[in-house]
């Protein structure tokens, strides 16, 4: 009989990638979405979606008696950190509050398996580079602080329900899977705004900061190809059967500045894409890359695209199939 798995966000961009992935290894994904960033078209055909908002109690008991998932893994947030520092409250909602919602049901109808997809924004400004797990959590944004609430919840359900437990931290997705790829409405990461203006959606690309303390003065991060992300998570929902908690960073070790990112989609899409240099934005640290050796060296988990230049032509050969993203919700 194949696992049942529930999916929340799972019609987003990481989320659906990961749906991709359960239903090839063959599991059941149930995926329980409200729309309101994700995409129905997103979804395979065989996944099924249940369209609600996990802040909802009753919605919830209704699709746990209904399904008895055997698992749950949890997308649905928010994760603009520069929206997080101007509207924290709708993070702490949503993030935190909603999370405690939907672990007060997954409790009240015993399942005992759940990966988290948190971040490593959680590090903050980080001591030294790549960031191991053993690091401080200092969060330097409002997202940041919104997703280790929500880690913190997680280690005492562990210690007095027994609930197991992944937090999976990483940084920034990227790439496309196949069918699955990145549209988000508005736009605000690096790689898709880059390719809204080689389209000539946009007229430019802004670079928020020029003076950080990196080789070319903008910021530095890691970039992990959308399918590896999903490739992790199916790997510690398994782990997960013989294990009580795991915290895993997933990155390439690797870090590109912003300018390098630039002159890659430069070079995939043909297009000199004019950039526009802006201030600094609120709680954006100067560099952040994430170790992913402990996940290497437990789990055997590797990035099977690592390389910068193949993850953004996936991302642009999705976006060229795509010119105008996924077919609004109806």
């Amino acid at each position: 009989m194949a696992e049942r798995i529930l999916v929340t966000g799972g019609a987003g961009y990481i989320g659906s990638a990961v749906v991709a992935q359960l239903l090839e290894r063959g599991y059941q994904a149930i995926v329980f979405d409200d729309l309101s960033n994700g995409h129905r078209a997103a979804l395979p055909a065989a996944a099924k979606l249940v369209v609600g908002d996990i802040a909802d109690r009753a919605a919830m008991d209704r699709v746990f008696s209904e399904y008895r998932p055997q698992a749950v893994m949890h997308f649905a947030a928010f994760i603009e950190a520069g929206e997080s520092m101007r509207h924290p409250e709708k993070f702490f909602r949503n993030n935190t509050s909603n999370a405690l919602t939907l672990l007060e049901v997954l409790l009240a109808h015993k399942v005992k398996r759940f990966v988290f997809s948190s971040t490593a924004a959680l590090y903050g400004t980080p001591e030294k580079t790549p960031i191991e797990e053993s690091a401080p959590l200092q969060p330097t944004n409002a997202y940041g602080e919104s997703k280790l609430l929500v880690e913190q919840m997680l280690d005492w359900l562990q210690r007095i329900h027994g609930l197991r437990y992944s937090c999976l931290r990483y940084f920034n997705a990227a790439g496309a899977a196949g069918e699955q790829g990145e549209d988000h409405h508005p736009e605000s990461h690096l790689i898709p705004i880059a390719f809204e203006v080689a389209l000539g959606k946009r007229k430019n690309v802004a670079i928020f900061g020029t003076d950080y303390p990196t080789f070319d003065g903008t910021c530095v991060r890691d970039y992990v190809h959308v399918a590896d992300l999903a490739t992790a998570h199916l790997l510690v929902l398994e782990a997960l059967k013989e294990t009580e908690r795991l915290m895993y960073n997933l990155g390439n070790g690797q870090g590109f500045s912003v300018r390098q990112v630039m002159d890659t989609v430069r070079k995939v899409t043909g297009h000199s894409i004019p950039a526009e240099e802006s201030p600094r934005r609120p709680g954006d640290p100067a560099v952040l890359v994430a170790s992913s050796r402990k996940i290497r060296q437990e789990l055997g988990w590797k990035p099977v695209c690592a390389d910068l230049e193949a993850i953004v032509r996936s991302a642009w050969d999705w976006r060229k199939a795509h010119p105008n993203g996924y077919e609004r919700n109806p």
